[in-house]
């Protein structure tokens, strides 16, 4: 098969593996239906139309072009996580191997015997989380922009078991860093601090695939916790004059 029937072939399994139609991705490459049906059905688009829709799918071409590698997700199904949240023991392997765990780290580091830790893997395999080739070949299926479902499975546990953990905590580790700030902001004030915010959150991100080259014990687990919104204290709410409708 050409390369370019291996790209047209891996990008409509792409959309429907998310549900995107060809509607859905015109609109999102600013573009025309018929022009998405025309240039997926001849498969001669341009580099650019090629890098845009890269872009849009948050997939890198080397994830398109090898058609033998299960394509990565950049977010689990809602089945997938409720899966992941009823078993911690899931839970937190899924959250080794999207950070680059190898077998040996993880072994030696939790106490999971090799048959438990091949039960898991072997069930992480069938949720399509990770694919995995006994005995011990691991294969994270996670693009470089996953990030879990907003409001699913994995934001409630959070919120409800991890959240408050987090907060209570006393901040003054090495490299430990806590603020909450507070103030009236305007719209345009507003928009510059979530893209700040989004900027954070892309460093902290990068700046963890580029450790996951060190050792493990150059490295310790961190969480930032990034949070912007419209929000009084009940409290003060509670105090405010009651104005007549």
């Amino acid at each position: 098969m050409s390369a370019a029937k291996i790209l047209v072939e891996n990008i409509r399994s792409v959309l429907r593996q998310r549900g995107i139609t060809y509607r859905q991705l015109a609109q999102l490459l600013g573009v025309s239906e018929p022009t998405i049906k025309r240039d997926l059905g001849r498969g001669d688009f341009s580099l650019a139309r090629l890098d845009r829709i890269c872009e849009v799918l948050q997939l890198s071409l080397a994830e398109l072009v090898d058609a033998s590698a299960p394509l990565s997700v950049h977010e689990f199904s809602d089945a997938q996580e409720r899966a992941l949240v009823r078993d911690p023991q899931l839970l937190l392997l899924t959250y080794l191997v999207v950070n680059d765990w190898k077998w040996e780290e993880i072994a030696s580091t939790y106490a999971f015997d090799e048959s438990q830790l091949v039960s898991l893997l072997l069930r992480l395999d069938e949720l399509r989380i990770v694919d995995y080739r006994p005995p011990r070949r691991i294969k994270k299926l996670t693009s470089r922009t996953f990030s879990w479902r907003r409001d699913g499975p994995v934001h409630e546990f959070f919120l409800a078991r991890v959240a408050g953990e987090f907060l209570r905590g006393p901040f003054d580790g090495v490299g430990d860093a806590f603020q909450f700030v507070s103030g009236m902001l305007s719209m345009a004030s507003r928009t510059q601090l979530r893209a700040a915010l989004v900027r954070l959150a892309q460093e902290f991100d990068e700046l963890a695939r580029q450790d996951a080259r060190l050792p493990l014990r150059q490295r310790d687990g961190f969480s930032l916790m990034l949070g912007l919104r419209q929000w009084e204290f009940s409290e003060f709410t509670r105090l405010r004059r009651r104005r007549d409708p």
